[in-house]
């Protein structure tokens, strides 16, 4: 996804190719990483909490997945790395981070939807049990359906910030941002003004890639795992 290709001729004159793609002047290329696995939820014993979002470190499998994202992103030119305040995310930069010697920026409204009464793990036993509310989510796609969860006009609100602040930070850069699997699909469902969840289920330490210029959103990959697939 990150690697080009040399070109070692010239067209002939008076011909036109097919070009590849290259972002427009003054343009921000984020590469969306989402964190890698986080420890299993055992009933009844509620995630620690940080501004009321469950905060699991990563499990074994993710942090092998964080060194697999931090290879594969090596030499993908990252001019900057962003972070959100839980720290599954930071786990997962962090061998990227120590490869290029650059410290993470935290960007807190990048942080995972809060899922209210779910929040600390309880989430995913609902799902896994297809609970009533779980499947109203799912049809109406919207995660306020969970008693309590942030709204979803506030969460989609919110991202879409983030996202400018971050953009409009680092024109004509590559930034690696990770974040959650929420967020992510969030993220792209507004840059494709498509259904809310048309985007929702990226792996963990999955690539995912938007070029943003103001309010020119380009979506160039989602959910990419070639640096995760042995078979």
């Amino acid at each position: 996804m990150l690697v080009g290709v040399a070109r070692d001729y010239e067209p002939e004159p008076g011909t036109y190719e097919q070009r590849r793609f290259q972002a427009p002047p003054g343009a921000a290329d984020l590469i969306l990483v989402r964190h890698g696995q986080s420890q299993a939820y055992r009933e009844g014993v509620v995630f620690p909490l940080v501004d009321g979002h469950g905060d699991p470190p990563l499990s074994a499998l993710g942090e092998q997945q964080a060194q697999l994202v931090g290879a594969r992103l090596a030499t993908a030119g990252i001019d900057a790395i962003y972070v959100t305040t839980l720290q599954r995310t930071a786990q997962t930069a962090a061998p990227l981070a120590q490869r290029l010697g650059l410290t993470p920026a935290i960007e807190p409204d990048l942080r995972e939807v809060n899922l209210g009464d779910w929040e600390g793990g309880l989430y995913r036993k609902m799902v896994a049990d297809n609970h009533p509310i779980a499947q109203q989510m799912y049809a109406r796609e919207r995660w306020d359906v969970i008693p309590n969860a942030e709204p979803a006009e506030q969460f989609a609100s919110r991202v879409r910030t983030a996202i400018e602040r971050v953009a409009g930070a680092h024109p004509d850069q590559r930034v690696a941002v990770f974040s959650h699997g929420g967020v992510i699909g969030q993220v792209l469902a507004l840059a494709a003004r498509s259904r809310t969840f048309a985007f929702t289920g990226a792996e963990n330490a999955s690539i995912s890639r938007l070029v943003v210029l103001g309010d020119h959103w380009i979506i160039r990959g989602y959910n990419d795992t070639a640096h995760l697939d042995f078979s």
